[in-house]
């Protein structure tokens, strides 16, 4: 029997000027996603960050433990967004239409100067005809760009965790989430 570990609850630490500013971040880099602009939404990572999404049967995996149905470092996650922006990418190509649905945003301040981040999302992505729909919780670890947060933030660790119980019917994400 597979343990189900719940999350830590965020206790919202970050003063309200500060969680606009993330907030504004993610609306941001959801339009950059939407329109396909990847080599842009890839500048918003630091040069060691990763891109994590957990199986859908361990949503509370570790990395170096469990398998992950994407688990890219910064240089495959540049490989990732090349192979997306070719034809040879059957599965994207042409490049399906998404939107992007963020709400319910929680930011914690760590004493490290990053910030954890919480964040409800659904992507809504249409492809021949076909409606799927993603949900789950962003977990990521951000890096303020100018000590203070109000300038800017890079990824520090992106993670998209499915609420999903499968990948039906296309048992795949191709998409970045």
């Amino acid at each position: 029997m597979i343990e189900v570990q719940t999350p830590p609850v965020i206790r919202p630490t970050a003063p309200d000027s500060l969680v606009r500013s993330v907030e504004r971040f993610l609306y941001e880099e959801a339009e950059l996603l939407d329109q396909w602009r990847l080599h842009e939404w890839l500048e918003l990572f630091t040069p060691e960050g990763h891109y994590l999404v957990p199986s859908t049967d361990l949503p509370e995996g570790d990395p170096a433990k469990a398998l992950f149905l994407v688990q890219d470092d910064r240089f495959l996650l540049e490989q990732r967004v090349n192979s997306l922006l070719t034809r040879s990418a059957h599965a994207e190509y042409p490049h399906s239409r998404t939107r992007r649905m963020v709400g319910n945003v929680r930011v914690l301040d760590r004493e490290d100067g990053l910030l954890d981040l919480r964040a409800n999302f659904a992507v809504h992505r249409v492809r021949n005809g076909t409606l799927d729909t993603y949900v789950g919780q962003y977990r990521h670890i951000l890096e303020p760009q100018d000590g203070s947060g109000q300038g800017g933030f890079r990824f520090v660790e992106r993670k998209a965790v499915l609420d999903l119980d499968a990948l039906r019917p296309h048992g795949k994400v191709s998409i970045i989430l």
